[in-house]
């Protein structure tokens, strides 16, 4: 898929494509009157729903030794 940045659009079609986000409509672009394309807003999921979408981990965290390699923090002053 091709993908090219806003700025390297022409004014005009920034404008539509900055409505289309703002009003969350999608934009049909027309050919003598027959659809063509269409430019939709797309609609960003809240971090919820994110993580909802997400598999399960299999691992077992809890035999790990999560400190194995680290210098010991018996000497450190904060």
């Amino acid at each position: 898929m091709t993908q090219i940045t806003l700025s390297e659009l022409p004014q005009t079609l920034q404008t539509l494509i900055n409505q289309a986000k703002k009003t969350g409509e999608p934009l049909t672009i027309t050919e003598n009157g027959i659809p063509l394309a269409i430019i939709s807003p797309i609609k960003k999921k809240s971090l919820l729903q994110t993580l909802s979408t997400l598999e399960p981990l299999d691992e077992d965290f809890a035999d790990a030794d999560i400190d194995a390699g680290l210098l010991p923090l018996d000497n450190i002053d904060f």
